[in-house]
């Protein structure tokens, strides 16, 4: 049974908070019309991508979920947004890196049975998945983001997901690869602004809330994992009716998990502690 409200949540990696403001011109246009609300967001520690990803689904640090590298990956055991969700009755889709199926669904990652599937009995409902197989300096072997996009639009058109998240590396491997002061990056961030925009308008037509944040920033030589604002601090943009603190709050990413299930209406599980931000 279809929830009551339904979410996406889009999540860029490796995009810091100075990079926002100044690149994202299509987000920033929606802020200042008053379609969204903006909001600073820092991650947990290690500010390294797996680390990330577990905690922004389950709620918890690193050094509760166990995920402490993108070495280190397991099937976490804690309750998370998928698992919560369809719990409740409701539907997921996912379009991500391979990492979140094994963090939420099953480990390892086995590329013939899991790039695609549809499991109802899942966790992940619906799943859509890359690898980056070969990933490195010189070749990225990432996905076009536009595909992603269309990709997370056909879920909701054709299974109806309840709650969806849409991750890509193209702008965390931009920095690791080229740095943030130089025009590759500058031209990266704005197609993605470009990309993003084309398909939002048509998931808020769709009646979904919609949140687009990062997992981590990076420096300006492509870094992060440690504790330093240039790495954890990101964005954090919602569209929908909820209400939120203060334009200059600064939310932590713990937060993003209750916050999800809150405006779902999906019972927060007793292990997510931090409260929600949205109303």
């Amino acid at each position: 049974m279809p929830l009551k409200s339904k979410l996406l949540l889009i999540i860029l990696d490796g995009l810091p908070w100075r990079n926002w403001k100044p690149f994202m011109g299509n987000l920033e246009g929606w802020v200042q019309s008053g379609a969204a609300r903006k909001w600073r967001m820092r991650s947990v520690l290690p500010s390294t991508s797996a680390c990330c990803y577990a905690s922004i689904h389950t709620g918890l640090p690193p050094q509760t979920h166990g995920i402490l590298s993108n070495e280190v990956r397991f099937r976490v055991e804690q309750p998370d947004v998928f698992s919560e969700v369809t719990g409740a009755g409701g539907r997921t889709g996912a379009v991500t890196h391979s990492y979140w199926s094994e963090f939420f669904n099953r480990y390892p990652f086995d590329l013939v049975r899991d790039l695609e599937y549809d499991e109802p009995g899942s966790p992940i409902t619906h799943g859509r998945f890359h690898t980056m197989t070969g990933y490195g300096h010189d070749n990225q072997m990432t996905p076009s983001d536009v595909d992603l996009f269309a990709t997370l639009t056909m879920l909701c058109l054709r299974h109806g997901i309840d709650y969806g998240i849409l991750h890509t590396c193209t702008l965390d491997s931009m920095g690791h690869r080229f740095g943030h002061d130089c025009g590759e990056m500058d031209h990266a961030l704005y197609a993605m602004d470009a990309m993003l925009a084309a398909f939002l308008p048509k998931w808020l037509e769709a009646g979904y809330e919609v949140i687009v944040t990062a997992d981590h920033g990076q420096t300006l030589r492509g870094h992060h994992g440690g504790h330093d604002e240039e790495m954890q601090d990101v964005a954090l943009y919602y569209f929908g009716p909820g209400k939120g603190p203060k334009d200059d709050a600064l939310l932590d990413q713990l937060q993003l998990a209750p916050t999800v299930l809150k405006r779902l209406d999906v019972k927060i599980p007793a292990s997510m502690k931090a409260k929600p931000f949205l109303g």
